[in-house]
């Protein structure tokens, strides 16, 4: 499997760029999973169905399976930071790439999405000067950049060019698990 990570500060695209890539990845035959870093409390059960009253009496996890769909809600006793390694780990390992959103401190080679401030946007800061991990940024704004690099430079609005660079450097994106403790 290859994994590479998106990183960008709210506002600047990631979870539109993630959405037009999967299904930009499986016009070109491959599989493809998704990691979402949450940062608040959420939920994906819906209060009253026989899942939720499981989990609300009290169970440590709920899986609930069907001919098409499986689901794994898990509920800690302590407040737990588990890693996008811990994460990956779950996964299927027959698919072809992992795309993460969010996790922009890991030490997995991510694009950085970034926007240059625009009337909509305030602008962020970006994270590629002091980040080694960001092999490549996908921008609206290339010639708005906070510093020059030698890190390809990808059209944040060309969905086809993102993937087609993927695919060309895939190998640099292979996943070894055996390399990160768990």
């Amino acid at each position: 499997m290859r994994v590479v990570g998106f990183a960008g500060y709210s506002g600047s695209g990631k979870t539109t760029l993630v959405e037009q890539l999967i299904p930009a990845l499986k016009l070109r035959g491959l599989r493809v999973s998704v990691v979402k870093h949450a940062h608040h409390k959420f939920d994906i059960d819906q209060p009253g169905k026989d899942t939720w009253r499981h989990r609300e009496a009290g169970a440590f996890e709920v899986i609930a399976a069907s001919s098409q769909r499986l689901a794994l809600m898990r509920e800690f006793e302590q407040p737990a930071e588990l890693s996008v390694h811990h994460l990956i780990a779950h996964l299927y390992t027959g698919v072809d790439w992992v795309l993460v959103e969010g996790f922009k401190s890991s030490d997995l080679l991510k694009i950085e999405v970034w926007r240059a401030p625009t009337q909509g946007y305030s602008g962020m800061p970006a994270r590629y000067p002091d980040d080694d991990f960001v092999v490549a940024i996908a921008t609206d704004a290339p010639q708005s950049l906070p510093e020059p690099t030698l890190r390809p430079v990808l059209d944040l609005n060309d969905v086809d060019a993102v993937a087609d660079y993927l695919v060309q450097n895939q190998d640099r994106f292979e996943y070894n698990a055996d390399y990160y403790q768990l």
